[in-house]
């Protein structure tokens, strides 16, 4: 059976194929092919030019050129070809030296200096940095803007919202008014704050041989300060310098890569949870799409299907991250290979949050405000004034007003009738009297209307 959509054992290649396909050129063993000829290629250039080694003479504008090009045209092909020599190597990295090798060849300023690809260098010199340029592509070009997307939405949609009062919900019971869009603007700075903790993970890299040590660097050319080179070429690929490790980067980094994201995940998933919510109290209606079907049998429905999808990709995503954070940083003493088949799967847990952030998306853009339905519930709520009351009794010297309104309140439900009836029995001013009876569920929203809309508003496509 030929792998398509419909045969792919994994809905990230399958079912929801179109949707990560912004991840393929990143996280595939394509992706990882091209970021280690990328590698090879700097580091090979840098020690062109380091005038410690006068064996390997600086290049030319055109040999660095035909260098450039080798990374820039990297297509399926180039990576078909290195597939070809892994095929009798049984080894991808030296399938990757030997690529390069054959392309150097072609140029004649280049193909009497072939030793010097993958000079002094281990697999994991070049897997490290790949696997660290992998996960600072995905952040950069697919994960951040499509965060910024649903954060942009979330603050149109805050600010649209700002003064749509509605009843807070505690513990699952009514509770202090609000407004909509100050709940809705609570959700955009937390995954602004997330969004931006994630951006600011280190990816740190190395480049210093089997053991950390630049043995063989040493070895080679004592005189040529090998740190410095390293932090030079690692810094140009904007990657942090790690100074101290084994044969392999310990993966810290990696592993707070995982935990930023996953805090993200977390505030995302409370937001689809609350907003299921608020669609099962009526609050929101989703627009209906003619062709979509809500149930099989009841043809009434309208589900919260995209919000539900992106809890679950969620829950996937940050199992699958939780996982990577936990296992990559332990290795046996100087090196062992369980990491390997593990980093293989770092796109995986991306491209779960991938799919929930479209999915958020896609429903945030259904979402249609029932203000009928908001007032109604505050119309049959006004018990939740008695936070006011008790408050400004408390200004008024009043004593114990807390329990005075808890005898009259508790676990009961009033009206406007029975409110203006208990204002009347309670030992008040005149003139705070006069100030609670023009007070409304709908009034009663503190400085909610003026913290949505102060909310920054948010460019997405800045990003």
């Amino acid at each position: 059976m030929d792998l398509s959509s419909l045969t792919a054992i994994s809905p990230i290649d399958g079912r929801y194929g179109s949707k990560t396909a912004p991840l393929r050129p990143i996280f595939s063993e394509f992706g990882l092919l091209r970021f280690r000829v990328l590698t090879e290629v700097r580091w090979f250039q840098a020690l062109a030019a380091a005038p410690e080694l006068p064996e390997l003479p600086p290049l030319s504008a055109a040999a660095n050129a035909h260098l450039d090009a080798i990374v820039e045209s990297f297509d399926e092909a180039a990576a078909q070809r290195i597939k070809a020599f892994e095929r009798t190597t049984n080894h991808d990295v030296k399938a990757v030296e030997y690529f390069l090798k054959e392309r150097l060849g072609e140029h004649p300023e280049l193909e009497g200096h072939l030793e010097f690809v993958h000079f002094a260098c281990t697999s994991e010199d070049i897997n490290n940095v790949a696997h660290a340029l992998m996960l600072k592509a995905g952040r950069e070009q697919v994960l951040l803007p499509a965060m910024d997307r649903v954060c942009a939405q979330l603050t149109q949609l805050a600010h649209a919202l700002a003064d749509a009062p509605m009843l807070s919900r505690t513990h699952g019971q009514v509770a202090s008014p609000t407004t909509m869009g100050k709940e809705l603007g609570n959700f955009v700075h937390r995954l602004k704050a997330r969004r931006d903790d994630f951006a600011r993970v280190p990816l740190p890299a190395k480049l210093n041989g089997a053991v950390g040590n630049y043995n063989a660097h040493v070895a080679a050319c004592p005189d040529l300060h090998w740190p410095a080179l390293a932090r030079e070429v690692l810094e140009s690929l904007g990657l942090a310098f790690n100074p101290y490790t084994t044969q392999i980067e310990p993966h810290d980094g990696i592993a707070e890569y995982c935990h930023a994201l996953m805090r993200f995940d977390q505030v995302l998933l409370d937001f689809n949870r609350d907003i299921w919510g608020y669609i099962s109290l009526g609050y929101f209606r989703q627009r209906a799409v003619a062709t979509e079907t809500g149930s099989s049998v009841m043809p009434h429905k309208v589900n919260p299907i995209d919000f539900e999808n992106s809890e679950g990709n969620l829950g996937l995503a940050n199992a699958v991250l939780a996982h990577l954070a936990e296992k990559l940083p332990v290795s046996r003493w100087q090196r062992d290979l369980s990491d390997s088949t593990v980093l293989r799967n770092l796109g995986v847990g991306a491209a779960h949050v991938l799919i929930a952030l479209e999915a958020t998306l896609r429903g945030i853009g259904k979402l249609e405000l029932d203000p009928a339905r908001l007032a109604a519930d505050l119309d049959e709520s006004w018990e939740v004034l008695a936070e006011a009351i008790q408050t400004i009794m408390r200004r008024e010297g009043v004593s114990e007003p807390y329990e005075k309104l808890k005898a009259l309140t508790r676990g009961r439900r009033l009206d406007q009738a029975s409110m203006q009836v208990l204002l009347e029995e309670l030992p008040l001013s005149d003139a705070a009297r006069s100030r609670l009876a023009a007070m409304t569920p709908k009034t009663y929203l503190g400085l909610a209307v003026e913290l949505a809309r102060e909310l920054p508003p948010i460019d997405a496509e800045a990003s």
